[in-house]
Protein backbone atom coordinates (compact mmCIF):
# COMPACT_ATOMS: atom_id res chain seq x y z
CA UNK A 1 0.00 0.00 0.00
CA UNK A 2 2.82 2.40 0.86
CA UNK A 3 4.54 1.66 -2.45
CA UNK A 4 1.27 2.28 -4.30
CA UNK A 5 0.57 5.49 -2.39
CA UNK A 6 -2.49 4.09 -0.60
CA UNK A 7 -3.07 5.22 2.97
CA UNK A 8 -4.02 2.52 5.47
CA UNK A 9 -5.86 3.90 8.48
CA UNK A 10 -6.22 2.18 11.81
CA UNK A 11 -9.51 0.91 13.22
CA UNK A 12 -12.17 3.48 14.12
CA UNK A 13 -15.46 2.83 15.94
CA UNK A 14 -17.16 5.45 13.74
CA UNK A 15 -15.90 4.39 10.33
CA UNK A 16 -14.58 0.82 10.35
CA UNK A 17 -16.70 -2.07 9.18
CA UNK A 18 -16.43 -5.78 9.93
CA UNK A 19 -13.56 -6.30 7.49
CA UNK A 20 -11.15 -4.00 5.70
CA UNK A 21 -12.99 -1.36 3.69
CA UNK A 22 -12.40 1.76 1.62
CA UNK A 23 -13.70 5.07 2.97
CA UNK A 24 -15.03 8.06 0.99
CA UNK A 25 -11.52 9.46 0.52
CA UNK A 26 -10.22 6.23 -1.04
CA UNK A 27 -8.25 5.27 2.05
CA UNK A 28 -8.19 1.71 3.39
CA UNK A 29 -9.73 1.42 6.86
CA UNK A 30 -8.72 -1.46 9.13
CA UNK A 31 -11.62 -3.81 9.92
CA UNK A 32 -12.82 -4.14 13.52
CA UNK A 33 -13.09 -7.94 13.38
CA UNK A 34 -9.36 -8.12 12.57
CA UNK A 35 -8.58 -6.91 16.10
CA UNK A 36 -7.71 -9.70 18.54
CA UNK A 37 -10.43 -9.96 21.20
CA UNK A 38 -13.14 -8.29 19.09
CA UNK A 39 -15.71 -10.74 17.82
CA UNK A 40 -18.12 -10.51 14.93
CA UNK A 41 -21.14 -10.14 17.24
CA UNK A 42 -19.55 -7.13 18.93
CA UNK A 43 -18.74 -5.50 15.59
CA UNK A 44 -22.28 -6.13 14.35
CA UNK A 45 -23.68 -4.51 17.52
CA UNK A 46 -21.49 -1.42 17.02
CA UNK A 47 -22.37 -1.09 13.34
CA UNK A 48 -26.11 -1.53 13.99
CA UNK A 49 -26.05 1.18 16.66
CA UNK A 50 -24.02 3.47 14.42
CA UNK A 51 -26.46 3.01 11.52
CA UNK A 52 -29.52 3.51 13.74
CA UNK A 53 -28.36 6.59 15.68
CA UNK A 54 -25.35 8.04 13.86
CA UNK A 55 -21.69 8.29 14.76
CA UNK A 56 -20.51 8.12 18.34
CA UNK A 57 -19.72 11.61 19.66
CA UNK A 58 -17.33 10.64 22.44
CA UNK A 59 -16.36 7.69 24.63
CA UNK A 60 -19.32 8.29 26.98
CA UNK A 61 -21.75 8.28 24.05
CA UNK A 62 -20.19 5.01 22.89
CA UNK A 63 -20.57 3.41 26.34
CA UNK A 64 -24.18 4.64 26.69
CA UNK A 65 -25.33 3.42 23.28
CA UNK A 66 -23.47 0.22 22.42
CA UNK A 67 -24.92 -3.11 23.57
CA UNK A 68 -22.62 -4.07 26.46
CA UNK A 69 -23.86 -7.65 26.35
CA UNK A 70 -22.20 -8.01 22.94
CA UNK A 71 -19.37 -5.51 23.49
CA UNK A 72 -17.78 -6.69 26.73
CA UNK A 73 -14.86 -5.30 28.74
CA UNK A 74 -12.29 -7.34 26.80
CA UNK A 75 -13.63 -5.91 23.54
CA UNK A 76 -13.47 -2.36 24.92
CA UNK A 77 -9.85 -2.99 26.01
CA UNK A 78 -8.85 -4.39 22.63
CA UNK A 79 -10.46 -1.44 20.82
CA UNK A 80 -8.57 0.97 23.09
CA UNK A 81 -5.22 -0.75 22.50
CA UNK A 82 -5.80 -0.76 18.74
CA UNK A 83 -6.59 2.97 18.70
CA UNK A 84 -10.24 2.61 17.66
CA UNK A 85 -11.23 5.44 20.03
CA UNK A 86 -8.63 7.92 18.77
CA UNK A 87 -11.25 9.74 16.66
CA UNK A 88 -13.43 10.16 19.77
CA UNK A 89 -10.88 12.52 21.26
CA UNK A 90 -8.87 10.10 23.40
CA UNK A 91 -5.61 9.59 21.56
CA UNK A 92 -3.68 8.86 24.77
CA UNK A 93 -4.40 5.14 25.07
CA UNK A 94 -2.81 5.01 28.53
CA UNK A 95 -5.88 6.83 29.91
CA UNK A 96 -7.99 3.68 29.56
CA UNK A 97 -5.58 1.67 31.73
CA UNK A 98 -4.75 4.41 34.24
CA UNK A 99 -5.54 3.70 37.86
CA UNK A 100 -5.71 6.24 40.68
CA UNK A 101 -3.83 4.06 43.11
CA UNK A 102 -2.77 0.46 43.57
CA UNK A 103 -5.76 -1.80 44.09
CA UNK A 104 -8.25 0.53 42.41
CA UNK A 105 -9.77 -0.49 39.08
CA UNK A 106 -8.46 1.10 35.86
CA UNK A 107 -10.47 3.81 34.09
CA UNK A 108 -11.74 1.28 31.52
CA UNK A 109 -13.60 -0.57 34.32
CA UNK A 110 -15.16 2.73 35.40
CA UNK A 111 -16.29 3.36 31.81
CA UNK A 112 -17.86 -0.10 31.49
CA UNK A 113 -19.67 0.31 34.84
CA UNK A 114 -20.88 3.75 33.69
CA UNK A 115 -22.31 2.27 30.48
CA UNK A 116 -23.96 -0.58 32.35
CA UNK A 117 -25.53 1.82 34.87
CA UNK A 118 -26.95 4.01 32.11
CA UNK A 119 -28.33 1.03 30.20
CA UNK A 120 -29.83 -0.54 33.34
CA UNK A 121 -31.48 2.81 34.13
CA UNK A 122 -32.99 2.93 30.64
CA UNK A 123 -34.21 -0.66 30.93
CA UNK A 124 -35.83 -0.06 34.32
CA UNK A 125 -37.51 3.12 33.05
CA UNK A 126 -38.93 1.21 30.07
CA UNK A 127 -40.18 -1.56 32.34
CA UNK A 128 -41.80 0.74 34.89
CA UNK A 129 -45.50 0.37 35.54
CA UNK A 130 -46.43 3.73 34.06
CA UNK A 131 -43.76 3.90 31.36
CA UNK A 132 -42.68 7.28 32.69
CA UNK A 133 -39.21 8.04 31.34
CA UNK A 134 -38.98 11.30 33.31
CA UNK A 135 -37.91 9.26 36.34
CA UNK A 136 -34.88 7.94 34.45
CA UNK A 137 -31.82 8.20 36.65
CA UNK A 138 -29.04 10.42 35.33
CA UNK A 139 -25.64 8.78 35.79
CA UNK A 140 -22.77 11.29 35.99
CA UNK A 141 -19.97 10.83 33.47
CA UNK A 142 -16.73 9.79 35.19
CA UNK A 143 -13.97 12.37 34.67
CA UNK A 144 -11.26 11.46 32.17
CA UNK A 145 -8.02 11.09 34.16
CA UNK A 146 -4.76 12.86 33.40
CA UNK A 147 -2.55 9.91 32.60
CA UNK A 148 1.03 10.08 31.46
CA UNK A 149 1.16 8.89 27.82
CA UNK A 150 2.93 5.63 27.14
CA UNK A 151 6.29 5.72 25.44
CA UNK A 152 5.90 5.34 21.67
CA UNK A 153 7.50 1.88 21.73
CA UNK A 154 5.12 0.66 24.45
CA UNK A 155 2.10 1.99 22.54
CA UNK A 156 3.28 0.38 19.30
CA UNK A 157 3.95 -2.95 21.02
CA UNK A 158 0.47 -3.02 22.57
CA UNK A 159 -1.05 -2.07 19.21
CA UNK A 160 0.84 -4.88 17.49
CA UNK A 161 -0.36 -7.28 20.18
CA UNK A 162 -4.03 -6.81 19.23
CA UNK A 163 -3.76 -5.82 15.56
CA UNK A 164 -0.89 -8.04 14.45
CA UNK A 165 1.07 -5.27 12.72
CA UNK A 166 2.34 -1.78 13.47
CA UNK A 167 -0.27 0.66 12.15
CA UNK A 168 0.24 4.06 13.73
CA UNK A 169 4.00 3.94 13.30
CA UNK A 170 7.04 1.68 13.46
CA UNK A 171 9.70 1.25 16.15
CA UNK A 172 12.44 2.18 13.68
CA UNK A 173 10.74 5.38 12.40
CA UNK A 174 13.17 7.52 14.41
CA UNK A 175 16.07 5.97 12.51
CA UNK A 176 14.58 6.24 9.00
CA UNK A 177 17.22 8.71 7.76
CA UNK A 178 20.11 6.71 9.18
Amino acid sequence: CKRMGLKVLGPDVNESKLKFSVNNKGQIRFGLAAIKGVGEAAVDAMILERKANGSFENIYDFMRRVNLRAVNKKTVESLALAGAYDALGIENRAIFFWTESFGKPPFIDTLVRYGQSVQEGKDSAQNSLFGDSADEIQVPEPPIPNAEPWHVLVSLEKEKEVVGIYLSGHPLDDYRME
